[in-house]
């Protein structure tokens, strides 16, 4: 599932790395949240590869996302933000995974960022979220399990992804795994729509979100205040 808004500059990279797979047998879904620019033009030229598009306003990337979840009659989802590109034997790695572990509910696959970023750390979770490679180009989950955790949150515009895997560990404790950590699935951009989220929103958000899932109400306090001390020491220390 790709999803889009005004992202012309590199849609068509993140399409033909789908479409350059090894392992042929998925679905494209491009959920495009009614584009100005060129963006509807290159979802046009590759119409005949994709399995499903639209191209209407939506409210936000993962409002979008959702979308596109709904559509999907694949047994695995994968998201592929329009800036992102797989490698060429993603799907197969992927692929590999849930063939021989029929339990495995989730898969994390190593992401090349400005450097390799692979390992999944679940244990971690209730004191940080950054816990896995990256959500575009390296989360693959079955989509019954997705039925079962239920859809992302739209109420948290830039982390609803953390909320996910946080009622897939500690709500539902969920089989996840990583790829090892030259079985590379993704190329992840740095200036998605994460980098744009200043410091102090990321701390805010992450706390509403620990709030909503009920996680002990001084141990959210304690790490948001934390976060702020570090961010503001981080901040005003000597250049």
């Amino acid at each position: 599932i790709t999803v889009v808004l005004n992202g012309d500059k590199h849609l068509e990279k993140a399409i033909k790395s789908v479409l350059c797979q090894t392992y042929k047998k998925y679905e494209l879904i491009i959920i495009d949240g009614g584009s100005t620019d060129k963006s509807v033009e290159i979802i046009k030229k590759y119409k005949k590869k994709i399995s499903y598009w639209s191209s209407k306003k939506d409210n936000g990337i993962y409002d979008a996302m959702n979308k596109g979840i709904k559509r999907a009659k694949g047994n695995i989802i994968g998201i592929l933000n329009s800036d992102d590109t797989y490698t060429k034997k993603a799907l197969k790695i992927v692929n590999d995974y849930f063939s021989k572990d029929r339990d495995l509910d989730f898969l994390f696959g190593s992401v090349k960022k400005n450097r390799v970023m692979s390992g999944f750390h679940p244990h971690k979770i209730k004191w940080k979220f950054n816990i896995y490679p990256g959500h575009s180009s390296g989360f693959f989950i079955k989509k019954n399990t997705h039925k079962k955790v239920g859809l992302y949150n739209t109420k948290f515009k830039y982390s609803a992804d953390y909320d996910l895997m946080y009622r897939m560990i500690v709500k539902n404790k969920l089989i996840g795994k990583c790829t090892k950590h030259n079985e590379i699935t993704g190329n992840f951009r740095m200036d998605g729509l994460g980098s744009r989220v200043n410091l102090l929103g990321k701390i805010f958000e992450e706390t509403k979100i620990r709030i909503h899932n009920n996680q002990n109400i001084l141990i959210v306090f304690s790490l948001a205040i934390l976060h702020f001390l570090n961010f503001f020491i981080y901040k005003f220390r000597p250049k």
